[in-house]
């Protein structure tokens, strides 16, 4: 049975460090576990609770073995109200009980106390949505994360950080500043988070897959950042394992590529996902 509280905190070793072992032993994937209304339905389940956790815990048992995380879509869970999000406490306590690092892809970002009601949810020992990490949107300000980088530091999870997607609407904050832009300030106050790391900080950033020459026109040195670089777009999207590498150049060690439907799409069979998820695996570059 997991352990809870402070005990299990001291004896937790940072998520960086946990993170860089499994892709050090497993590879650089993260898979994602989006359970889309069309593909419940291509799998022939209904889309209900049911549905969900038939999907979600397939999904785990198929590819756990083969991804350094997984990360599940909270939206997807929510949208089923109270009993999708049960099914989430229970996909995650999965995730704890087989040994695979969970990202739980909330995107939370407020301020005060409601930030830290949102860090409390999903960073807490023995909170019933306790993820290994979860990501963040800085938008009202970096250091309006502050409660969820805390808490994420004592009880050894992590977070990974909004910095520069791929999406078109992106650009108009991201790429903004007469100096420095946005997504650089971010990387460089999550740099500072992850000074001092004995390996992989625990401070992460999402940074798009399919961003092309943005970081090196934003003057972006991710690598100095010594941060987990959660990079989702490879496959459906559109990203090669080749273009992670070019894209991210020196960081690209740090990369952990992120596919969710070239995978999904392979179910509900377990061994056609975890051949999928193999030939994903495949497709990435040796750093």
């Amino acid at each position: 049975m997991p352990e809870h509280g402070i005990d299990a905190a001291r004896r937790r070793a940072p998520f960086g460090a946990r993170l860089r072992a499994a892709m050090d032993t497993r590879g650089p994937l993260c898979a994602g576990i989006d359970p889309h209304p069309g593909l419940l339905a291509a799998w022939g389940l209904n889309d209900d609770a049911a549905g969900l956790e038939r999907f979600s815990l397939t999904v785990l048992e198929a590819v756990g073995e083969q991804a350094a995380a997984v990360k599940p879509q909270v939206a997807l869970f929510e949208r089923h109200g109270s009993a999708g999000m049960a099914v989430l406490e229970r996909l995650l306590a999965a995730c704890t009980e087989a040994g695979v690092l969970s990202i739980a892809d909330a995107k939370r970002g407020d301020i005060g106390s409601t930030m830290a009601a949102y860090a409390d949810a999903w960073l807490r020992d023995g909170s019933p949505l306790a993820a290994d990490s979860v990501t963040l949107s800085p938008y009202l300000g970096y250091e309006s994360l502050r409660p969820a980088l805390d808490l994420a530091a004592a009880t050894g999870r992590g977070v990974f950080v909004l910095g520069l997607t791929s999406n078109p609407e992106g650009a108009s904050v991201q790429h903004v500043g007469s100096d420095r832009s946005v997504a650089a300030r971010i990387v460089d106050a999550a740099a500072a988070e992850n000074a001092g790391a004995r390996t992989l900080g625990s401070t992460g950033l999402v940074i798009g897959a399919t961003v092309g020459s943005a970081l090196a026109d934003l003057r972006i040195d991710l690598a100095a950042a010594n941060a987990p670089i959660l990079a989702p777009g490879l496959g459906a999207q559109g990203a090669t394992g080749e273009d992670l590498r070019i894209t991210f150049g020196a960081a690209y060690a740090n990369v952990l590529a992120t596919s969710s439907r070239d995978i999904l799409k392979a179910g509900p069979d377990r061994s056609a996902l975890r051949e999928a998820a193999a030939r994903t695996l495949d497709g990435l570059p040796q750093p």
